[in-house]
């Protein structure tokens, strides 16, 4: 199950210096055609298990309920990417999917993930795994190569019912010369840092697009539990000298997470 890909490989030196440089790399190869199927019957599977009134993109924490979802986030290749972003010692706090359905007016306004999470520092990273192929026409994740370095963007509140978030910076902050397509082959990921401008836009296209979210801090990065109480984490790799957070257990089998993500106080039940 979730065979990986003969072309697996670790990041080069180039592709360190332009995480650094530009906030993100792209189409690093983890899982194989084969893999990239299991992936997809996975997904099918546990969505079924949703009720129909729930939206599956705002469930938070599958990495904490499902035990195929924890794996894959273990997974040693991806595990060898993060590593060589964020060093021997980090840890996993949040796996998410964000899907679109054909033909879905779904948006994801550009926002930088920071502002919605209370960790300090701020340095985690994003692993996003490709379940099926992504591209601009089905609603593939869109970034501002560079925006990193440009400090903390303001955000507006827009109500619009398409919008994923309630948040988003105003189209006058966006660098139009600057946005990159996250294009991905299904079994690839990318990575990118928490204060990267990205965003989606709709599925125009009769294809599903669908995305397996990892995020991964160092062990130094701490969390305020008086605005995110729930938030837990789970070693990945090294150690966690700092033990600034509590720990959540690996998952024994195969559930559906309580928790959604997006709101105002971070986390709420449904």
């Amino acid at each position: 199950m979730f065979e990986i890909s003969k072309n697996i490989r670790t990041l080069t030196e180039k592709e360190k210096i332009q995480f650094n440089k530009k906030g993100y790399v792209k189409s690093l190869p983890v899982f194989s055609d084969s893999g990239a199927k299991d992936l997809q019957n996975l997904y099918s599977e546990l969505s079924s298990r949703i009720p129909k009134n729930i939206n599956i993109t705002k469930l938070n924490n599958w990495h904490k309920a499902s035990l195929n979802f924890y794996q894959i986030c273990h997974t040693k290749e991806i595990l060898d990417y993060v590593e060589d972003i964020l060093g021997e010692n980090f840890y996993l706090w949040g796996g998410q999917f964000f899907s679109k359905k054909p033909q879905d007016t779904m948006i994801v306004p550009w926002h930088q993930d920071a502002q919605y999470w209370p960790l300090s520092p701020s340095k985690s990273v994003t692993v996003w795994l490709a379940i099926y192929d992504t591209d601009e026409t089905n609603g593939a994740m869109k970034i501002i190569s560079g925006s990193h370095k440009k400090g903390k963007f303001k955000h507006m509140t827009n109500s619009d019912e398409n919008y994923i978030l309630k948040q988003e910076v105003t189209p006058d902050q966006i660098d139009e010369d600057n946005i990159v397509y996250m294009n991905l082959k299904a079994g690839e990921i990318s990575l990118h840092t928490d204060a990267l401008l990205h965003g989606s836009d709709p599925n125009s296209s009769d294809r599903p697009r669908s995305g397996l979210t990892m995020r991964f801090s160092p062990t130094d990065v701490k969390c305020d539990l008086s605005v995110w109480p729930s938030f837990e984490t789970q070693l990945a790799r090294g150690q966690d000298i700092y033990r600034f957070n509590p720990v959540s257990l690996k998952p024994r089998g195969e559930a559906i997470p309580k928790s959604m993500q997006f709101s105002k106080d971070f986390e709420k039940e449904w």
